[in-house]
């Protein structure tokens, strides 16, 4: 039947003013069913930030000191070869791009295996080596790290080619050039972690490093580099990381979190202010936390201002911990604002280590253990540190000998020449050993474990005893009719093993029943009492001269001479020129322990 288009039009149009005034008068139930329909969901991103600290040139789990795998009393492991499995393991669970690998300092010096590559076959010298740690990092893929104290330690030269060789920035905002007072590194790096909703996530992380550099490294970085507070940078750089928009702001900070400070009032900034930072510089959502060598999970900060809630975590050293901040993020009001942060740490002994970097790396370990076997000489009688903290023991008498015997040399013919020198040390492990018959370079090397370097200062008898009491803090007064255990005699306050000192050229006491501040007595000079005004050279470590531990008068007394070598080198030069070490020759008890005048051991 042929369409009539006269009738279609007006049953169409019929049709049509019934539809609108069906959905004009539906229109209130559409509306109420709507509000019944489910709002639609947040846009929601999680990520999670890794991070190290203090790796101190641990890449295996080796011990180049005891030539065996490492382990001590918690069964823990250490090195980058056992962190990258861990990192392995999360970026496989998370996903790559939803991560992140920061460190927070400390890299490049601890081991043998970075005192190589620093000093025996150096980074530095024309057509030479990349740096273990500098490989290592690299092929887990490290995002970021911040500068250490430490990575001062081999001079500005060696940090220069260290960063050269990284593929990732070291970062320090605090590190600034003397002359324009400018960021002598980049002070911080930009992340982007790209979400399925479209806009990416911006990642700042801030670097800070510790303000202590300019006094434990003065001869590094004097005139060249100085190192402001952290909390003063912070404030400076955070605000303009946000202006740049930066949805998360992360401070990797190689700075503990007690607000403390080993060097007393040189220096008008905290060598502790992680927590600082997070307190008073508003605009923070972390801190990856160095230096303090301490295991914090998670720790909880309020800042002042904003009243929010910052999330701190210390992984253990070495390698030991892997910290983990998971984020999570929600899409409010154009832009991603974190809604919860939270903080966990792994520990390394629970995984293998990377095959992947153990071939990396495999023939550079090989020729450090090859190196520090080496037989440099023999000893007559084997000589140990587990007692060193509270007796007069002949191993810490041999590191004074050969200070004292150095600087002796050094000033010969020079007008101090004719000054009797007492030299200083200080039981930097409990478990060094110089065992009887062959002597090694891990043998000596493992006696003294840091990188510090000989100083001469002049001292009178009056500043010596001073130092002295001062050191004697280290005891915790016990009764003259209690028991006596070694193990709670030590360590009082916090006080840790390398911040005792011990002197060697005079005799004196330490009585332990006295209160702090009043414990040396009958102090002796070549059998008579010592007298105050009586000048002394004092040998004595760049660390402890230069305010380390903040022992009085040292860092201010006059210097007279100062080596550029590592005490642990002058220790090894020592025996190999003597071929042989005999403590009959030089072992001697200058202290000891009394209560009321009667000797505890």
């Amino acid at each position: 039947m042929p369409l009539n288009r006269r009738k279609f039009l007006k049953k169409s149009a019929v049709t049509g003013a019934g539809v609108a005034i069906a959905g004009t008068a539906a229109a209130p139930a559409a509306q109420a069913a709507d509000a019944k329909k489910p709002a639609k969901p947040a846009k929601r991103y999680a990520f999670t930030v890794m991070g190290t600290t203090d790796l101190h040139g641990n890449v295996f789990n080796w011990d180049y000191f005891t030539d065996k795998e490492f382990d001590d009393k918690a069964h823990n492991d250490v090195g980058l070869a056992k962190i990258s499995t861990l990192v392995n393991q999360i970026r496989e669970e998370k996903g790559r791009r939803n991560t992140l690998l920061i460190d927070a300092g400390d890299t490049i010096q601890g081991t043998q295996l970075s005192y190589y590559y620093a000093k025996v076959d150096p980074i530095t010298a024309k057509g030479g080596p990349v740096h273990p740690m500098a490989q290592a990092m690299n092929a887990i893929g490290y995002d970021a790290a911040a500068l250490g104290n430490h990575e001062f330690n081999y001079g500005i030269p060696v940090l220069r080619k260290f960063e050269e060789q990284c593929c990732f920035p070291l970062l320090g905002a605090n590190a600034l050039d003397a002359k324009t007072l400018r960021p002598a590194f980049p002070p911080f790096s930009m992340h982007r972690l790209r979400t399925p909703f479209g806009r990416d996530v911006k990642v700042a992380v801030l670097g800070l490093t510790n303000p202590g550099i300019a006094i434990w490294d003065k001869a590094n970085v004097q005139g060249k580099m100085t190192f402001p507070g952290l909390e003063e940078q912070a404030a400076k750089w955070v605000p303009k990381l946000r202006s740049m928009g930066a949805d998360v702001v992360i401070v990797s900070a190689h700075s503990g979190s007690s607000g403390t400070s080993s060097y007393g009032d040189q220096l008008p900034y905290i060598e502790n202010a992680a927590g600082l930072v997070a307190e008073q510089v508003p605009g923070i959502d972390a801190i990856l936390v160095g230096h303090a060598h301490t295991e914090i999970p998670e720790y909880f900060v309020t800042n002042k201002e904003t009243g929010k809630q910052v999330v701190l975590s210390e992984p253990l050293k070495w390698g030991q911990r892997l910290t983990l901040f998971d984020f999570e993020l929600v899409w409010d009001k154009g832009r991603w604002t974190v809604e919860k942060v939270g903080a966990q740490v792994l520990n390394s002994n629970t995984v293998e280590e990377d095959p992947k970097i153990v071939k990396l790396l495999g023939d550079e370990h090989e020729k450090v253990v090859a190196y520090v076997n080496q037989v440099i000489g023999t000893n007559a009688a084997e000589m140990t540190s587990v007692e060193a903290p509270y007796k007069d023991v002949p191993i810490i008498d041999l590191i004074n000998h050969i200070q004292a015997d150095t600087v002796k040399q050094a000033l010969a013919g020079t007008e101090y020449a004719a000054l009797p020198v007492l030299s200083q040390a200080a039981a930097f492990s409990r478990s060094a050993v110089i065992p009887a018959g062959e002597v090694t370079i891990r043998d000596v090397a493992g006696l003294y474990v840091f990188e510090n370097t000989l100083e001469a200062r002049l001292m009178t008898g009056a500043q010596i005893k001073a130092y002295l009491e001062y050191s004697a803090n280290y005891f915790v007064q016990t009764a003259a009719d209690a028991a006596i255990d070694p193990a709670k005699l030590t360590n009082a306050n916090g006080t840790p093993d390398y911040n005792y000192d011990v002197v060697s050229g005079l005799t004196y006491e330490i009585d332990i029943a006295r209160p702090a501040g009043s414990r040396i007595a009958n102090v002796r000079f070549e059998g008579a009492p010592l007298a105050d005004d009586q000048q002394f050279v004092f040998a004595v470590n760049n660390y402890r001269a230069n305010g380390g531990g903040n022992f009085p008068y040292v860092a201010a007394a006059k210097l007279l001479w100062s080596n550029s070598d590592e005490i642990r080198n002058t220790m090894i030069a020592w025996v190999k020129a003597k071929g042989s070490i005999d403590p009959a020759e030089f072992a001697t008890v200058d202290w000891k322990l009394t209560r009321n005048g009667t000797p505890v051991f």
